[in-house]
């Protein structure tokens, strides 16, 4: 009786006897890069062949990623010299657990357009280069999609991150998939499956995500080069203030209120004004009032403002978003469709993130929303009933201590360096605090519910104070010129963080704008602005921002 025929997916690469195939994999810590280059081997004994695999560990995570290698021929009975590591132009497959792993590959040689097949997952995970940079240091990733396109023989890219995750594995069970998938190597389905049986642990997952990443590869380069854009989650649901836990709703979020035990229900919508809004009537008229606004403003600047207004209601209450919009008016007055409201639409941005500065409130009120807590368990893979328990880290100084003080109490504990340096003696350690205990929860409950009396404290004093000198500053720029005023509202761009992160922030901006005294006037006054902006944004010591000031202080 004759032996079943072994399917192939189509194009499959048939090697010629003797021929070693080589392969290089690139993973870092948590990807299961290990796994897969034991799968392989164990696929490719399966399949009668001989292989072998070795490790280059990289200097830590994120900043090198492990190079698993792999060589592999037909067994002829005759023992070859397999190599210990990847050379330069001389790979068949490689394989990149994340896209930018793809394009250090590319840098590195590794991939060439006449043999390398590529294999990476579009997902992304920032670098430590990339996460270090005040502004937008993310690179680019079209880019690299096309130094792919271009260096490689054959390029196969999906996110196999997300089929992952929706498999409840990890990628490289769909990495292997998308190996199989594409036919890179001469090996049937089932042995790859019986190599992840082999495996004994989390099978049915890793089986899932495999098929999953399989089917995808196997339906054409074009398939699974080519995918449609990421689905944009959906805008953030509006809180009010209140004491108690958030409840997530199918179409809205259930709110306590501040002064009432009765609850706001705001559905999502693209536009603000569509959103299905039900709770109390005071509530509810005074939302409609506030969206009623939104849709005075010209049409240009009705979207930033809308999610601005979502915004500061979420951080604060819809008092605090009536605020937001007068502010706005003021430069929606000086404004036109002249320039197109480019003004407006800054300062509908950046009033927002300015009034929504970092505190000890802000973020404790973060920790211990519900959202958080079902986000948490969803990333770390919490199954059913299991308990997850989480350990926040706090270190708390005496500047943030003062902030949340009363204004006249906080601003008397500064002027008296004396008791200032007491009381930091005292605070300024690191705490751990565990929220999933009624201690650590409660802790931080109450330190979030002091929200309803923040503008009685001593750091919205100061923040507030802060935010008018830079609007006033930009505002009264508008006559003279234009787009020098919208760069100063560009400036607040470098202001983010919290603590010590948040006073560097603010050194660069001041900074930034002391050069402001010294173009006004010119003509490229605007230009050179952005470039000591964008010099602040791309380091983190300064280095670049002060040769841009002296740059500056050069011209004529």
């Amino acid at each position: 009786m004759s032996e079943p025929a072994i399917m192939l997916p189509e194009g499959t690469h048939e090697p010629a006897e003797g021929e070693i195939i080589k392969l290089a994999l690139l993973a870092v810590g948590g990807q299961g890069g290990g796994v897969l280059g034991d799968w392989i081997v164990d696929t490719a004994e399966r399949s009668g062949y001989l292989a072998q695999s070795t490790s280059v560990a990289g200097v830590a995570q994120r900043t090198g990623a492990t190079i698993y290698y792999i060589e592999m021929c037909r067994d002829t009975g005759r023992r070859p010299v397999f190599a210990l590591s990847p050379a330069q132009g001389d790979v068949d497959i490689l394989i990149a657990a994340e896209l930018m792993e793809a394009g250090r590959a590319i840098m590195r040689g590794f991939v060439t357009p006449d043999r390398t097949t590529l294999i990476a997952s579009s997902h992304r995970i920032a670098a430590v280069s990339e996460k270090i940079e005040p502004g937008d240091g993310r690179a680019s990733s079209p880019k690299v999609l096309a130094a792919a396109e271009t260096a490689s023989k054959r390029f196969v890219t999906f996110d196999m991150e997300r089929i992952a995750v929706q498999a409840g594995s990890v990628v490289s069970a769909s990495l292997l998939g998308a190996l199989a998938g594409c036919g890179a190597l001469p090996f049937p389905r089932e042995s790859y499956e019986a190599a992840i049986g082999a495996g004994g642990r989390g099978v049915k997952q890793s089986l899932a995500a495999f098929a999953g990443a399989y089917e995808r590869a196997g339906g054409g380069d074009a398939a699974a080069r080519f995918e449609s854009k990421p689905e944009v989650s959906a805008q953030p649901l509006i809180p009010l203030p209140g004491p108690s836990p958030r409840k997530d709703g199918e179409k809205g979020v259930v709110v306590p209120l501040a002064v009432s035990s009765a609850s706001l229900k705001i559905g999502e919508a693209a536009d603000p004004a569509e959103a299905k809004v039900s709770g109390p009537a005071s509530q509810l008229a005074a939302w409609q009032s506030l969206i009623a606004r939104v849709a005075k403003l010209p049409e240009p600047v009705r979207d930033m403002a809308a999610r601005g207004l979502k915004k500061v209601v979420d951080y604060q209450d819809l008092a605090y978003g009536g605020d937001y919009l007068d502010r706005l008016a003021r430069a929606v007055a000086f404004d036109g469709p002249t320039h197109g409201y480019t003004l407006s639409i800054a300062a509908a941005k950046h009033l927002a993130n300015a009034m929504c500065y970092d505190d000890m409130i802000r973020v404790a009120d973060l920790k211990t929303r519900s959202t958080r807590g079902a986000r948490v368990r969803r990333e770390v893979g919490v199954k059913g009933g299991s308990i997850l328990q989480v350990t926040e880290y706090f270190h708390p100084r005496i500047e943030e201590f003062c902030g949340t003080m009363p204004a006249g109490l906080g601003r008397y504990i500064e002027a008296r360096p004396k008791l200032a340096a007491w009381l930091d003696r005292r605070i300024n350690r690191g705490r751990h605090v565990r929220t999933d205990g009624m201690a650590g929860f409660a802790t931080l409950w109450v330190i979030g519910g002091l929200r309803r009396w923040r503008r009685k404290l001593l750091r919205h004093a100061v923040e507030t104070d802060h935010l008018e000198r830079w609007y006033a500053l930009a505002l009264d720029h508008v006559a003279t010129d234009y787009a020098l005023a919208v760069e100063i509202l560009e400036c607040r761009r470098l202001i983010k963080g919290y603590s010590d992160t948040h006073l560097r922030a603010q050194s660069k901006f001041d900074r930034v704008l002391s050069g402001l005294d010294l173009v006004k006037g010119r003509p490229d006054a605007a230009d050179w602005l952005r470039r000591l902006r964008e010099a602040a944004l791309k380091d983190e010591k300064g280095d670049m921002l002060d040769g841009a000031l002296k740059t500056v202080a050069s011209l004529d």
